[in-house]
């Protein structure tokens, strides 16, 4: 073989090992992430023990815990100077907690209803702290594995991809891992099958660590900066980003937690579960191998308005076919390559508005931009899962019973008519979004600045 030749192929496969390493991390987080956001409420008022509004309130209270620990979290990032970078230490500090608290999470204990649920809201704080500590540097690294634009778009399409494989996995084999471990005993099925994500999850975080670099330092230096200071770094482009990020979040807990409701009460099709989480999540597959390439030919602002026509196109098919299975599976695969869409497309434009705060306020705040990035994702899941939690108890649900119609239609309208109102807010946000023209120029101006920057050392 040419030397040359081979070169290349060690370079491609660096590229590779790199992109996957990267990528990988978010498949660790999903593994507890996507079970929180698809499972959690269902194991709190069907198998813990407690009542609907009482988890859904649970989760919207425990989000004032997250503003603070993110926003800290984003400011440690910041200040952080180590030989392995800013971000990466972190996948090491907070993988053994993780673990931990994901087994405490889904440990039942002896106590009192009160007991019960003083125990759920402490182990669930800190497994979003523990979530916050090493998913909040995998959000800020990828303006610091490269500045080539188009390899950005493939680390972010790559860790999408390991996300909707981590969903994947949840979606389609954790019910029949409870089934198998609990026999029976759906608590202690929760309990092993969460225990072995959570020690998955670890194992991936130091695959992660090991398979990453950071290269690319700050254009600006963060030297005798202030919190105001880093307050002040953020643009109107960040906030965009923040509210689409809570959008979107927003309807991936609608979505992920109201359709186990509507095809098992409203259907009547629980054992359709796990056909309908693998076409949900897998049809979004090709959406995401094909963004890079699509990024080339179109704005991040075009593909998301696509995204969002193609959720809603889908839902309004479930809606009018919910008596023919071709219709529903239809819709779903629809839905899925919109909603992946929005996902991709929403984490391939932090990059940019990293370096827009670079570009336009001289700041460089990428902690703080993933710290308000993973709160409003928090914020997003937290306060929906309250709606979720309140319109269940308003229209009459009764866990593991027949359902009133009035109750039956409380569960449509979560799962149909509230993604479509979430889909039309993600557009009007992003008619607001600007960075698209300008991203060359960003490009060329911050290049020249760490050129200046290496001269005056």
């Amino acid at each position: 073989m040419p030397a040359g030749i081979k070169i290349e192929k060690e370079n491609a496969m660096k590229k590779w090992g790199k992109r996957i390493g990267y990528g990988i991390g978010d498949l660790g987080c999903n593994l507890v992430f996507s079970t929180m956001a698809s499972y959690l409420m269902v194991f709190y008022t069907d198998v813990f023990g407690i009542t609907a509004a009482a988890a859904g309130t649970m989760m919207l209270v425990t989000k004032f815990i997250d503003a603070i620990t993110d926003t800290g979290m984003g400011l440690i990032v910041d200040r952080t100077h180590s030989k392995w970078g800013q971000g990466r230490p972190y996948f090491l500090l907070g993988a053994v907690p993780f673990a931990i608290f994901t087994f405490l999470t889904f440990y039942i204990p002896d106590f009192g209803s009160t007991g019960k649920l003083v125990w759920a809201y402490i182990t669930y704080c800190l497994l979003c702290t523990a979530y916050t500590v090493v998913n909040i540097p995998l959000n800020t690294i990828v303006p610091r594995l490269t500045s080539d634009v188009h390899e950005r778009d493939i680390l972010v399409s790559t860790r999408m991809v390991c996300a909707m494989a981590g969903t994947a996995i949840v979606m389609s084999i954790t019910s029949p891992l409870v089934s198998f471990f609990g026999k029976g005993d759906e608590a202690r099925g929760y309990l092993i099958t969460m225990t072995i994500y959570g020690i998955a999850a670890m194992l991936i975080f130091f695959v992660t660590f090991a398979s990453t670099k950071e290269v690319v330092p700050p254009s600006v230096s963060r030297e005798h900066t202030s919190i105001f200071d880093d307050f002040k770094g953020l643009t109107g482009q960040a906030w965009i980003l923040f509210l689409l990020n809570l959008f979107y979040f927003s309807l991936y807990v609608v979505r992920s937690t109201t359709v186990i409701y509507y095809f098992k009460y409203n259907l009547n099709r629980p054992d359709w579960l796990s056909l309908v989480g693998i076409l949900g999540i897998l049809s979004g597959l090709p959406m995401l191998l094909l963004l890079p390439e699509l990024e080339k030919r179109f704005s991040k602002r075009s593909l998301m308005f696509f995204s969002v026509a193609l959720y809603i196109a889908g839902d309004l098919l479930i809606f009018a076919g919910k008596n023919s299975a071709v219709c529903l599976l239809t819709g779903l695969v629809i839905t899925g390559l919109g909603i992946y869409g929005i996902f991709g497309l929403t984490f391939a434009m932090q990059p940019d508005v990293i370096d827009y705060s670079e570009y336009k306020k001289n700041a460089s705040v990428s902690g703080l931009i993933a710290a308000f990035q993973g709160f409003f994702v928090k914020g997003g899941m937290g306060l929906t899962s309250f709606v979720i939690g309140i319109f269940l108890k308003s229209g009459g649900y009764v866990a593991n019973a027949v359902q009133t119609e009035k109750a039956l239609s409380y569960i449509e309208i979560c799962f149909i008519w509230i993604p479509i109102v979430l889909c039309l807010l993600i557009a009007i946000l992003t008619y607001f979004y600007k960075l698209d023209g300008i991203r060359e120029e960003m490009t060329v101006a911050l290049e020249k600045r760490r050129q200046n920057a290496e001269k005056a050392l």
